[in-house]
């Protein structure tokens, strides 16, 4: 599938919900659904800055596509990430750098969380893309 195909498919399955409350229970089941990073990843190298609750993530080369693992120490943060990670991982370096990242906006999640959390989310996001930058650099 493409980002664009899954961003669509997340905002549709956010559209179901009738209030926030049942979208924070929908995130939190995701991030309970997360396939966990490796132990061995859980280093300061892969820990993302800018987050107030500490999240990993692990980008590593497969083809020509990279595949993200991550996990939060946090059950909303585990969601957030595990979102992030369902549009981007097993994509192709390219199609990352250039995805478009409104349907964090239709969805409203930016809107919906803390000032704190928003800008974790914006970290997250940033070190996905430059994950991308650096793999495509390589190829």
């Amino acid at each position: 599938m493409t980002i664009k195909a899954i961003q669509d498919e997340i905002v549709d399955e956010f559209s179901m919900f009738d209030d926030w409350m049942e979208r924070y229970e929908y995130i939190i089941e995701l991030g309970k659904k997360l396939p966990l990073i490796k132990e061995e990843y859980k280093t300061e190298d892969n820990l993302i800055k800018g987050c107030q609750s500490k999240v990993w993530l692990k980008g590593e080369q497969n083809e020509d596509a990279i595949v993200f693992t991550a996990d939060s120490d946090a059950i909303l943060t585990k969601g957030i990430i595990a979102i992030l990670i369902r549009v981007f991982s097993n994509q192709k370096a390219a199609d990352i750098i250039d995805a478009d990242m409104s349907f964090i906006d239709e969805i409203g999640l930016k809107e919906h969380l803390s000032p704190t959390r928003a800008n974790g989310l914006v970290s997250m996001i940033k070190n996905i893309k430059m994950y991308a930058i650096a793999f495509n650099a390589k190829a």
